[in-house]
């Protein structure tokens, strides 16, 4: 399996990039978020891959972050979706402005991304909330966040009162509710658990 490349940009036709890899050109389709932060063509570039094999085709997928490929993967477990919907999602949202949307059950917002219906819309808030973290990223099994995962306030609270047990509807009301300019995550923390006991 391919995981990351290193080469020249060749070309960038979005979704498509050609990067030379030692003189073998591969073709790769990036997200827009990806996109924006691609150096001009004839510049070394390195990218994550996923790398999808099937029955009648062989593709790459790119991504700058981390994150974003993990949401990408994410997505395609989901079903009804596709590598072209979960680039779109990707293009059209942050992984953070994504995962909240989904933390919060927000079918409405999700339903404004291409190639995102209701129903679609659904799947996702159900096969994902207990999934994602405030990156996008999948939630280890024990609990703890993934290494090279940088949260802001906001973020951190919101994966800590998972692990309390709060669901993560509950969870999205809290933190907004009660998170301020200048919070870290402790304050967050503090002053949503005292509105879920009613203090």
């Amino acid at each position: 399996m391919i995981g990351r490349l290193r080469g020249i940009l060749v070309t960038k036709q979005p979704p498509s990039l050609l990067i030379d890899v030692g003189g073998v050109g591969y073709e790769v389709d990036a997200p827009m978020s990806t996109i924006y932060e691609l150096p001009a063509t004839g510049k070394e570039v390195t990218l994550l891959t996923h790398h999808a094999v099937k029955e009648d085709s062989v593709a790459l997928y790119g991504f700058m972050h981390e994150h974003e490929r993990a949401l990408f993967r994410n997505l395609l477990k989901v079903s009804g979706i596709g590598a072209k919907i979960a680039l779109a999602v990707l293009s059209g949202v942050s992984t953070d402005q994504f995962s909240r949307l989904v933390l919060a059950g927000d079918v409405v917002a999700l339903t404004k991304i291409p190639g995102i219906g209701k129903k679609t819309a659904e799947r996702i808030v159900v096969e994902l909330r207990d999934r994602v973290d405030a990156n996008g990223v999948a939630m280890p099994a024990n609990g703890s966040m993934p290494s090279g995962a940088p949260l802001d306030a906001a973020g951190e609270a919101t994966v800590a009162l998972l692990q309390l047990g709060y669901k993560p509807v509950e969870v999205s009301r809290l933190v907004q509710k009660t998170a301020a300019d200048g919070d870290d995550a402790e304050a967050i923390i503090r002053k949503a658990l005292r509105a879920a006991l009613g203090n």
